[in-house]
């Protein structure tokens, strides 16, 4: 189910993953349960995405620099593409930029998150993706992963990830695969897997795999949103394609949901990465990664204040 139809007589307690409201049918709602994740089609106006694209080529061409922001390039494509869309792969955090933000603003979009977490939201972590065409290296191939793997919060079932495609995102540009009703499993161990140097920093995935349990590959149109759970198992191929493949994205949170120590969990070792990482970009000795504020929320939301 993909339409926004009005719901029928909400069912408390029947549901674990969604709240009652009366935004979602009976039908979407069993299916998010099922399955861990619910597509919206045509959620997202052309314009408004149009107007997310020029912002990310202007951040390509660093006719602004979002504080905060990181960005993540292709460095060997530098030399011949210099400053463009074409080295750039992500942006991520990018709170600060009040034009990028807008998405995670965006009443159709905040319209469903309350669906998942309830009316008071918080914005955790935001990311433009530019998957860029890569059919010989394999370079931003994503593994399959659970994304709680990098949240220190809970609980889960108050978490949910607004992914909206850019433009149109199939096998051939590398669309977002999904392992449907893993949402229902635990957070799994992850690492980097076995690809012979064709991996990404921090782009951690399942050490351990079940190659049996069944996958969907979702084919989206410009404009449609999926939703999903913070421990459904998914992933991405690689763009065969010589363009690109755009989607912008954030992680949505209750604001009752709760920090955790990650200290003797399999969460761990990916806190050990963080804090080598800022060694040596600062080139220090002495980092103490403070996890809560690294992940603390960028802003929060009433919806019940925006609606008005």
């Amino acid at each position: 189910p993909t339409s926004a139809q009005v719901s029928a007589v909400p069912q408390p307690g029947r549901f674990c993953y969604t709240v009652d409201n009366n935004v979602l049918t009976t039908e979407q709602r069993q299916f998010y349960e099922d399955n861990g994740y619910l597509l919206i089609k045509k959620l997202v106006s052309d314009e408004d995405i149009e107007r997310f694209r020029k912002e990310f080529v202007r951040i390509c061409k660093k006719e602004v620099t979002p504080p905060g922001a990181m960005i993540m390039k292709d460095e060997s494509l530098r030399s011949q593409y210099g400053q463009s869309e074409k080295v750039v792969n992500k942006v991520q955090d990018f709170q600060e930029d009040r034009e990028l933000f807008r998405y995670c603003t965006l009443p159709e979009v905040l319209k469903y998150v309350e669906c998942f977490t309830g009316p008071n939201i918080m914005a955790m972590h935001t990311m433009l993706i530019n998957k860029l065409p890569d059919s010989d290296k394999q370079t931003f191939l994503h593994p399959m992963h659970q994304d709680l793997h990098y949240f220190p919060f809970r609980p889960a079932a108050r978490i949910v990830c607004s992914w909206t495609a850019m433009e149109r995102a199939d096998r051939d540009n590398g669309c977002l695969v999904v392992q449907p009703g893993t949402h229902k499993q635990s957070l799994k161990p992850h690492g980097y897997p076995n690809w012979k140097g064709k991996t990404n920093k921090l782009f951690h995935g399942l050490l351990e795999e079940d190659e049996k349990t069944p996958r969907v590959h979702l084919v989206m149109e410009k404009g449609d949103t999926v939703f999903f759970h913070p421990l459904l198992i998914h992933g991405s191929g690689i763009n065969k394609t010589s363009g690109f493949r755009k989607s912008i994205s954030c992680h949505f949170a209750s604001s009752e949901c709760y920090y955790i120590d990650v200290k003797n969990t399999t969460q761990e070792h990916l806190e050990k990465e963080l804090v080598e990482m800022v060694r040596k970009k600062y080139d220090t000795t002495s980092v103490e990664l403070r996890v809560r504020l690294a992940f603390k929320p960028f802003v929060t939301i009433q919806v019940s204040s925006l609606s008005q």
